[in-house]
């Protein structure tokens, strides 16, 4: 098989001429851009939420999630974990694993134990998220053979520390006391 010459490409860069290899056209084209986005901005009172851009938070909220009719937030939204409980008011996890291997940021640590209870073989005896590691793809949701765990739609979750921001088993039900009324998607 032979090429020929009308399929070949010639990919060698050009020369520079000498206001391009001084770079001063495109940096005052570049500020120029940013001059005029600052003018743009300039008279804009805020008022209209299309043209809100800015939000000082925490004091101002700004919601853009996608909420259906209902007023519930569609199913595409995932906040904060928590570890649900089941009616015995125990944790609900039989810590089969399942939503450790399904996660893809390997952000689920759990440590199994033998149960003291009679209706199941194992339960966690440590079960801990790191919330800055995950990528709320809700993996481990969709693996739980028993619903134990659920992405909730809160999403403000703050700390001064990176050990602040792994949850460990009593967090999580923490969340799930403090989230109890409402139903995550």
């Amino acid at each position: 098989m032979s090429i020929h010459d009308d399929d070949i490409i010639d990919v060698t860069p050009k020369r520079l001429n000498t206001a391009e290899r001084l770079f001063l056209p495109e940096i005052f084209r570049g500020l120029g851009t940013t001059l005029r986005h600052a003018f743009q901005n300039v008279g804009r009172d805020g008022k209209n939420k299309d043209t809100l851009w800015v939000v000082q938070y925490p004091e101002e909220k700004r919601d853009d999630r996608p909420v259906e009719e209902g007023g519930q937030f569609r199913d595409y939204f995932r906040g904060v974990h928590r570890l649900n409980k089941d009616d015995d008011d125990r944790v609900r996890c039989v810590a089969c694993f399942m939503c450790a291997t399904a996660c893809p940021a390997n952000c689920i640590h759990i440590v199994a134990d033998e149960s003291p209870w009679d209706d199941r073989e194992k339960y966690p005896k440590q079960f801990d998220i790191d919330e800055l590691r995950c990528i709320y793809c809700g993996m481990c949701e969709e693996a739980c053979p028993c619903d134990a765990i659920e992405l909730t739609p809160h999403y403000e979750i703050t700390g001064l520390t990176r050990q602040e921001l792994i949850f460990d088993k009593t967090k999580l039900l923490q969340v799930y006391d403090e989230t109890i009324e409402e139903k995550p998607m």
